[in-house]
C-alpha cells in the first residue's frame, strides 16, 4: 500500500468521479484507476461502486476516515523532513571525550549558538565506545572521540582526522619518576596504574601498548574522570598515562609532574605515543544544513590546530 494509492481513494470519494478526481490529483484517468485498483487488490475488496457516479462501498466507508488520518499525518511528516533538510532543526547533540569537552569544544560552541541562536546544542561527555554507540543508535548527531578504525569503518560513517596529540605520565610531585626528563614502557611496568574504564579509548591504548611491548600491567583501579585522576595521583605512587589535552589543569598544579614517554624511533608520530582524535556524524546526517555547518565549523578549526 502506497501513499499514492490512498491519495487516489480519497480524491475518487471527494469528486464521486475517477475523471474528475484524476484533474485533482494532476494524473490521468487511468493512473487513477490503477491506483485505486491496486488498493483493492491489497486489501482484497472492492472499495467503490462503479456506476455513473462512483459511490463508496461498505469497505470504502470503513477506510475513509483512516485514510484522511493516513494522509494529514503524511503531510505532517513532509512538512517536518522540508523543516529539517531546510535548517529547521530544534536541537543538535553532540557527543565528546571529556577532555575534548573541557578544553577543545568551549569556543566553538560558542560560535555555532551565536550563529544558530534557535538550534538547542545539547553536549554529552562519554568515553569513545559509548560515544560511538549512541551515535549508531541515532541519539546523538555528531561524535568527537578516539579513533578506533575497527568501530568507525562503517561505509555509512564519516570520519575526519581532528588532531593527534601526546599521550604522557602523570604522577605525583614526591613519586620516584617525578624528576626524570623521560620514561620508558619498562619503568612504567614498575607501577601501579590508574586507567579509565572500560568503554573509554584510552584503556584499550594503555593495555595495547604494555602488552605489545612484552609487559604487564598492574591496574590499582579504574575511573572515569579527570578531577579523579588527579586527585588519587596526588596521594602517593599510583601513575596514569594520559592524553596532552586532558593533563591542562594538571600542568598548573604543583603536587604533580608529567614526564613525556620515550618510545623507540619507529613507533609513532616524532617518536611519541600518541592518539588520533576524529570527527563523526553519518552519511544522511551530513544532508542536514544545522549538523553540516557545525561539523564544517569543528573541522576546519581542527586543521588550524593540527598544523
Amino acid at each position: 500500500m502506497r501513499i499514492e494509492q490512498i491519495k487516489a481513494f480519497l480524491a475518487v470519494s471527494e469528486t464521486g468521479s475517477f475523471g474528475q478526481a484524476a484533474k485533482l490529483c494532476g494524473v490521468t484517468q487511468s493512473t487513477i484507476s490503477r491506483q485505486v485498483q491496486g488498493l483493492e487488490v491489497h486489501l482484497k475488496t472492492a472499495l467503490f461502486h462503479r456506476q455513473a457516479q462512483a459511490k463508496l462501498t461498505v469497505s470504502g466507508e470503513k477506510l475513509l476516515p483512516h485514510a484522511r488520518r493516513i494522509c494529514q499525518e503524511w503531510e505532517k511528516v513532509e512538512e517536518k523532513i522540508q523543516e529539517l533538510l531546510g535548517g529547521e532543526q530544534p536541537e543538535l547533540c553532540v557527543a565528546a571525550i571529556h577532555s575534548v569537552c573541557a578544553y577543545y569544544l568551549p569556543p566553538l560552541l560558542q560560535d555555532f549558538c551565536k550563529n544558530h541562536p534557535q538550534v538547542q546544542l545539547r553536549v554529552t561527555a562519554l568515553g569513545s565506545d559509548r560515544a560511538l554507540k549512541v551515535l549508531r543508535d541515532g541519539l546523538v548527531d555528531v561524535a568527537l572521540v578516539m579513533n578506533n578504525k575497527y568501530l568507525t569503518s562503517s561505509s555509512d560513517m564519516i570520519v575526519k582526522h581532528l588532531y593527534y596529540e601526546a599521550i604522557q605520565v602523570l604522577v605525583s610531585n614526591n613519586h620516584p619518576l617525578a624528576t626524570q626528563k623521560n620514561v620508558t614502557i619498562a619503568e612504567l611496568a614498575k607501577y601501579s596504574q590508574v586507567i579509565f574504564k572500560d568503554g573509554y579509548g584510552m584503556q584499550r591504548i594503555v593495555q595495547d601498548i604494555f602488552a605489545s611491548n612484552g609487559f604487564e600491567l598492574e591496574v590499582a583501579m579504574e575511573l572515569n574522570t579527570l578531577d579523579a585522576f588527579r586527585g588519587v595521583i596526588r596521594q602517593g605512587n599510583l601513575i596514569a598515562l594520559l592524553p596532552e589535552l586532558a593533563l591542562q589543569e594538571s600542568k598548573l598544579d604543583p603536587t604533580l609532574a608529567i614526564i613525556p614517554i620515550n618510545m623507540p624511533s619507529n613507533y609513532s608520530i616524532n617518536s611519541q605515543l600518541t592518539r588520533e582524535v576524529v570527527l563523526i556524524t553519518t552519511k544522511d546526517r551530513l544532508e542536514i544544513p544545522t549538523v553540516r555547518d557545525f561539523f564544517n565549523l569543528v573541522y576546519e578549526y581542527g586543521k588550524t590546530k593540527d598544523k
